[in-house]
């Protein structure tokens, strides 16, 4: 026995249109090119293909994330820089704003110095801020 892989398709009645004598048309069934399977199992093996792809990006993710993180914090770092340099560019193109900065620049370090650097005394109360300082960074305290 041969099996009939071609679908049923029943009949209606063909009717007139008031336009003439045209037919309304049959139903028929809608096969199916074989250009569309072709393009539906491409796009199964896209989307199986993508699928494994991102797979992979996660799993490579998981596994290296310090890596990546510090990657990023690198880069991120990279760039802090490079615009920073680009404000303190753009600040000294500025007339008489470079100049002044340099003078209060100036003032600080005479005052730093006059401050914690002439005495003994003042040299001594630095150093203890200093190890204070690096005791909270440090985490001792």
């Amino acid at each position: 026995m041969e099996a009939n892989t071609t679908p049923e398709v029943t009949q209606t009645e063909v009717s007139t249109t008031a336009f003439g004598n045209e037919s309304a048309g049959k139903i028929t069934a809608t096969k199916t090119a074989p250009a569309d399977t072709q393009v539906q199992e491409y796009q199964n093996i896209g989307t199986s293909f993508l699928t494994k792809i991102f797979d992979y990006i996660k799993e490579f993710v998981d596994d290296n994330q310090k890596l990546l993180v510090n990657l990023l914090l690198i880069f991120l770092g990279i760039v802090a820089v490079k615009v920073t340099l680009a404000v303190v560019a753009a600040i000294n193109d500025i007339p008489l704003l470079a100049p002044m900065f340099e003078l209060v620049g100036l003032g600080y370090t005479g005052w730093f110095v006059y401050r914690y650097l002439l005495t003994r005394s003042s040299r001594e109360e630095l150093g203890q801020e200093f190890e204070s300082l690096k005791a909270q960074v440090v985490g001792k305290e």
